[in-house]
Formats: structure tokens, sequence, C-alpha cells
């Protein structure tokens, strides 16, 4: 990426290049925007497919997570399937949430709510989480992201990740195996293309993590 940005800077200083592009969502084709300076900006990219092809439908209602939604593959589609939820769409990078906004108007969509980390309410749990987490930030970076939002499923429901199998994949697993031992059950979902679909269950009666 230009001027040295990374898909995981918050304020990518690269010359923003707005342009449209075609993009088949939740069984349709759209015609969209994208961006420099923000992940796989040209198309849906492997693993979030691959993630696209092995999760279930979204829950009809309730607050849904899109963590780490660069232009918005997954946020859209949970919001195309599920216009009773609300949908958080959540980055670190400020023009991949402008993205998002763009591509939910053009759309049609009033219930994306694109949004910094921070500025989701604590208070808020969510009835799925939908990810194809940054594994470049690096592992403690990736660590502490998962720590965060986590613990934030309701009870009963189901975060998907998909994560590239010589990435780390298996390595996160068992972390997460580990670090979520008293609250989560997470297995092995699907494998495909070189990516592992982790499916990760909060229990009914979940301790909590801390």
């Amino acid at each position: 990426m230009a001027g040295g940005d990374h898909y995981f800077t918050s304020a990518p200083e690269s010359d923003p290049g707005l342009r449209p592009f075609t993009v088949r969502l939740a069984g349709q084709t759209y015609e969209l925007t994208t961006a420099n300076g923000i992940f796989s900006p040209e198309r849906v990219d492997t693993g979030t497919r691959v993630l696209l092809d092995h999760v279930p439908s979204a829950p009809p209602g309730g607050d849904l997570l899109d963590l780490g939604c660069g232009w918005g593959p997954l946020a859209l589609t949970l919001a195309l399937e599920s216009p009773h939820a609300t949908v958080w769409a959540v980055d670190v990078n400020n023009r991949a949430l402008d993205v998002v906004r763009l591509n939910a108007r053009t759309l049609g969509l009033t219930n994306i709510n694109a949004a910094l980390p921070g500025d989701v309410p604590d208070s808020v749990r969510f009835t799925t989480i939908w990810s194809n987490p940054p594994i470049r930030v690096g592992k403690n970076e990736l660590h502490n992201l998962l720590e965060q939002w986590m613990p934030r499923l309701e009870p009963g429901s189901d975060a998907w990740l998909v994560v590239q199998r010589n990435l780390g994949s298996d390595s996160l697993h068992r972390w997460m195996q580990t670090t979520f031992a008293s609250s989560l059950t997470v297995t092995r979902a699907a494998t495909s293309k070189g990516y592992r679909v982790l499916r990760a269950r909060r229990r009914a009666e979940a301790a909590p993590d801390d």
C-alpha cells in the first residue's frame, strides 16, 4: 500500500482513490465502492469467502459483530441477511469505516454501525461474531483483540473466525481453547483453500473469563 500504509493503519495517508467495483454478497451482485489503504480492496478475499461459505445463516435479531471489517463484506452480508438485527462493523482503520458507511448507504442499509473499537458501548453483547481477524498485527495484539471481544458473546452464541493455516490457525485454536477454557468450546468447523474456520461457542452457563 502506498505511503507505508497497512490495512490496520488507523488513518491511512495514501490517496483514498475511491472507485467502483462489482461484488457478489448474500446471493446478489452489487456495485459498491472501494478505496486505497484498506484490506483486500478489489474483492472478497479468499479467507472471507471461505468463512461466508461455511457459516450458518446469521441470527435474525440482536447485535451482530464483524470484527476487523475492512470495506465490509461480512458486515454487509450480516445486514442484508438480518435486516432486523443491529450490525457492528468494527475496525481501527477510519477509511475502512468510511467505506463501510458509504456501501451501507448504497445498499439502503440502516442497520449497520461502523465504529472504532472504543466506540462500541461496553453493555453491548453479541448474538454472533464473524471475523477474518488481522493476523498480521502480531500474536500479542491478536490475542489482546480476542480477549477483548470473545467474552462479549451472548451465552449459547457462536463466534466464527477464519485463519490461514500457514499463519498459525492451529496454534490460535489451541490458545483459544486454553485461554477461554471456562467459557468457550472451540472447534474446527471447516478446512478449505488453505484456511481453517474456527467456531467458538459460549457456554450457556459460562463462567467469567476474567
